[in-house]
């Protein structure tokens, strides 16, 4: 059935519902199925299904209900791209407070449509969200600058923060994991869980925690540095996940505000962010996107970009969420994906389609992580444009021939070697954490800095 007569107006212009603001936009790749109909019907059966529609006229349709019809406003059949505008009224809203989810959004912009038997595959490339309809989601409670607050550093320009994640992800019982997050935190800042770090039978919440609780006091003591824990609080359950975060905060005790909390968002969903949102808005809010490549590579055809991802965590209210490594890491990824941190972290921002404003809503920092170390650091500070990241290094700490608090000020030392615009293999010579890098990562030392063992006089 051609349903493009109600499901589609190209006369639609995207200027006037940007300034009117009652629309949610959303720009897709899309290919029918070949056999099927035409690319505008197609179009007009996946705006259909998205919002007040099916595949078959019904009886219970009346006039209020066609204004919040899905509306196919651009096709572009050649390129494989549409865009729709869907009513700001289709969405849900909470019955507690009357606020917007991200789980609605997505079950409208992602749902049946992504199965019907006419559409090959569909992939949302952007999202556009107007004023009003964005001050009604939380956005983040905390963010990077609370954090630089907790280790001392101004509020407006604090810089990178040198993390890691401790290694093996899994298999250390609670005192050897302990004691990696002490060494660790003898030359950094950031710690946390690895994903699937949580509650093993080998190494109990209730036994690691504490030990951990006392890693931070005993390094903060020695470096007389605030360093800070992203705890994994994970959980299928709302009630475990708050069972968790409780035992954190009351074990680090003086130090809970040093805890941020993370959470697998996009294997535990919108609701997970949601739980830890609500419920701990004083404490940093890592999201954790362990998943999410089942959709989002380069490679798919289907469900959303990296860039969408991001972009809907920051409405969700994460505080941090990873963005992968833009091509400088082990991750998928390149270095055009710096539109993905500028999008999270800025107040105004262009993404691939549309031109975000985001209205003074809190900012979401962006998390490296993957594959990084100190030798990889200063090209990624230059593509990205500035170091006011996290991030979590772990076989970049953990491999450092000398510790991994050397390997934790190696990091460091990258970044100040790119803040002051230095030659890094000049800057290894009077750094030696930094010059240390070079003998531990050897294959990146020779594809990076040709040369670098006769110039620091290295030959072995």
């Amino acid at each position: 059935m051609d349903q493009s007569n109600r499901y589609a107006d190209l006369l639609l212009d995207e200027e006037t519902l940007i300034k009117e603001g009652n629309h949610f936009l959303v720009a897709y790749t899309m290919t029918p199925m070949p056999g099927f109909g035409g690319y505008l019907e197609t179009a007009a059966h996946f705006a259909a299904e998205s919002s007040t529609g099916t595949n078959v006229e019904v009886s219970t349709t009346d006039d209020f209900t066609k204004d919040l019809d899905a509306m196919v406003y651009e096709i572009d059949e050649a390129k494989g791209t549409m865009k729709i505008a869907y009513p700001n009224n289709l969405f849900d809203r909470n019955l507690i407070d009357g606020r917007a989810m991200v789980v609605s959004l997505l079950t409208l912009i992602i749902g049946n449509n992504q199965g019907m038997g006419d559409v090959q595959c569909a992939q949302i490339q952007d999202f556009w969200i107007s004023r009003k309809f964005l001050e009604i989601f939380d956005g983040p409670s905390l963010d990077i600058t609370d954090l630089w607050s907790i280790l001392g550093r101004s509020r407006t320009d604090g810089g990178y923060i040198a993390g890691t994640i401790i290694k093996p992800k899994l298999g250390l019982r609670p005192k050897p994991f302990s004691e990696a997050a002490y060494q660790f935190w003898l030359g950094g800042d950031f710690i946390k869980n690895d994903e699937p770090q949580g509650n093993q039978v080998y190494a109990r919440m209730k036994d690691v925690t504490p030990l951990v609780a006392d890693a931070m006091r005993r390094a903060q003591d020695e470096t007389s540095e605030a360093k800070i824990f992203s705890a994994n609080i994970t959980a299928d359950d709302h009630h475990e996940m708050c069972a968790r975060a409780d035992y954190i905060l009351e074990t680090f005790a003086e130090n809970a505000h040093h805890v941020a909390f993370l959470v697998d968002g996009y294997v535990g969903g919108c609701g997970m962010i949601t739980t830890a949102r609500r419920n701990y808005p004083n404490q940093y809010l890592h999201y954790h996107r362990a998943g999410h490549g089942a959709i989002t590579s380069p490679s798919s055809v289907r469900g959303y970009t990296a860039f969408v991802l991001g972009k809907l965590s920051r409405l969700m209210g994460a505080s941090g969420i990873h963005v992968g490594t833009m091509g400088y890491g082990k991750m998928e990824g390149g270095a055009d994906d710096r539109n993905i941190a500028y999008m999270i972290e800025r107040d105004s921002a262009d993404g691939p389609v549309y031109h975000q404003e985001w209205f003074g809503m809190k900012p979401t920092t962006p998390i490296i992580s993957g594959g990084m170390n100190a030798l990889r650091l200063p090209g990624f500070f230059e593509n990205l444009g500035h170091g006011n990241v996290i991030n979590t290094s772990g076989g970049g700490s953990y491999g450092h021939i000398d510790s991994p608090a050397a390997g934790a000020k190696s990091l460091r030392q990258a970044y100040d070697c790119w803040m002051a615009k230095a030659d890094p293999i000049e800057f290894a010579k009077d750094h030696n954490e930094f010059a240390r890098a070079f003998e531990s990562f050897p294959n990146d030392a020779d594809s990076l800095y040709p040369g670098w063992r006769d110039k620091l006089g290295i030959h072995k």
